[in-house]
């Protein structure tokens, strides 16, 4: 792999509107070859306080920057960033093992997002509401109106680094909150990236840290009392200890799923089958909205079986960088070590596998399992790793029961043209999102998007996040 002076360089961080040296620095590492992609810096838990202290001396100025300035720093951060555009996609297939193609992809969601956030910023209105309803309200009028909630601490995943640290930073520019935000460790240097860039907006000096540090020197984000949102981006088991730690705060949880696409008979099994094929294996099925569990009718289940595997089967796996290349490394060895462990676990129980199932280094082959049972973990959790499972059903509810039989509820997919049948999955899929004749994994991102169960709480896309990150203030007038 040839690696460029540019990604080799070391970063540096954003701290209360300078970019920092870190006192120490760690390398940051190709999944797919291990070659050094760039030096991170190591922030401490100094420089997290220091973070949170500029981000609430800055929260005044940044609430009172007016509409068009707010959505004037967004667009020229989106400016600034369209013109690296080719070169944070390449920083990420490196950091990140994501295929280059699929990278591209990233980074142009991230500029839809501060596009959508820059209409946004203009459109915080508020609501007249007439309190004459009864006799004591006659002659009063109610005005509300949203108020942003700083300064705000945000935590990003290794899978989306640059798009989801835009899906935190673009609703809080859009409402004039401040923000400290934490990328992941695996993959910091895109999102570092955003501190370069961020500069040049406009946006209060102060106003948005981004703090590469370890989990214990990050405990201010949870602790420090004037931190009023978290949002959260990850696991589960992590984001639900968040949720306890962080008692007198508004938090938001964006997490892990095991999404099922159910396949009726009158459903198109040759867009159902190249779908699933997308949905399961893009970036390694590292995404908590890939497609795990297919739930087929047992009418058309040879059918799809079929169709669905020579697309499996025909998908590229190997360097990020090449652009022919379908599915890339897992984020590490270690990730794609379990996953092995769990298909090995599902064979052993009476699973078979219908494609795929080896692992080279951290590539695992797209992988299906045929003939697996509820309680198997490639079911019951989320694997998070380019495995998918396929099960036959013999009646809608049937369906729909397997469907709500899991502790996540992110998005599900359904493929068919029958309205009552859409309308009762509607009704009582216990998930965020029904896609109606396509993947789970299918987000277009100003949608409303999150889970229940244990999937989390809140929602994301700019125009709810800002919801997330206000609070709701009424004047009376008489």
């Amino acid at each position: 792999m040839e690696t460029s002076l540019e990604t080799t360089r070391a970063h540096r961080f954003l701290l209360a509107g300078e970019l920092r040296e870190g006192s120490t620095t760690r390398p940051i590492t190709s999944p797919y070859s291990g070659e050094v992609v760039g030096l991170a810096p190591v922030a401490t838990r100094d420089d997290v306080v220091h973070a949170i202290d500029a981000a609430a001396a800055a929260a005044e100025a940044a609430r009172a920057l007016p509409s068009y300035a707010r959505a004037e720093a967004i667009r020229r951060l989106r400016e600034e960033l369209l013109t690296r555009r080719e070169a944070l996609a390449r920083l990420l297939a490196l950091e990140a093992g994501k295929p280059i193609s699929q990278a591209r992809i990233e980074i142009d969601r991230g500029l839809f997002v501060l596009e959508i956030a820059a209409e946004e910023a203009k459109r915080l209105g508020g609501e007249l509401l007439p309190l004459d309803l009864i006799p004591a309200g006659e002659r009063r009028w109610g005005i509300t109106r949203r108020f942003p909630l700083a300064p705000i601490s945000a935590i990003v995943p290794f899978n989306f680094p640059f798009m989801l640290a835009i899906h935190k930073l673009a609703p809080a520019m859009a409402c004039g909150a401040t923000m400290v935000l934490k990328p992941p460790p695996q993959d910091p240097l895109c999102t570092l990236a955003l501190g370069e860039a961020l500069l040049e907006s406009g946006y209060p000096q102060g106003a948005i840290s981004i703090v590469p540090c370890s989990v214990e020197d990050a405990a201010p984000l949870l602790e420090d009392p004037r931190v009023r949102v978290v949002t959260f981006t990850g696991s589960a088991k992590v984001g639900w200890m968040i949720r306890e730690k962080a008692t007198k705060k508004k938090v938001t949880l964006e997490l892990g799923g095991n999404a099922a696409v159910l396949i009726e008979p009158d459903a198109d099994l040759d867009h159902a089958a190249r779908r699933c094929a997308i949905g399961g294996y893009s970036y390694a099925g590292q995404s908590c909205i890939s497609v795990q569990r297919i739930l087929v009718h047992r009418d058309v289940y040879g059918d799809f079986l079929k169709r669905f595997t020579e697309r499996v089967a025909a998908l590229r796996t190997g360097d990020p960088l090449d652009e022919a290349t379908d599915v890339g490394p897992l984020i590490d060895e270690v990730n794609a070590r379990r996953a092995e462990a769990w298909i090995e676990e599902a064979v052993r129980g009476g699973a078979q596998i219908a494609v795929g199932g080896r692992r080279r280094g951290s590539i695992l082959e797209p992988t299906v399992l045929l003939g697996t049972r509820p309680d198997m973990r490639v079911n019951c959790e989320e694997v998070f790793a380019p495995v998918t499972t396929v099960r036959r059903y013999g009646d809608f509810e049937e369906a729909l029961t397997i469907l709500n039989d899991s502790p996540f509820g992110l998005q599900a997919g359904l493929f068919t043209h029958d309205i009552s049948r859409i309308w009762r999955a509607f009704e009582v899929a216990e998930v965020g999102g029904l896609v109606v004749n396509d993947i789970s994994s299918f987000r277009v991102d100003h949608m409303p998007y999150g889970g229940v169960k244990e999937s989390g709480q809140g929602r994301e896309g700019v125009r709810y996040a800002i919801e997330e990150m206000t609070e709701l203030k009424l004047l009376i007038l008489s």
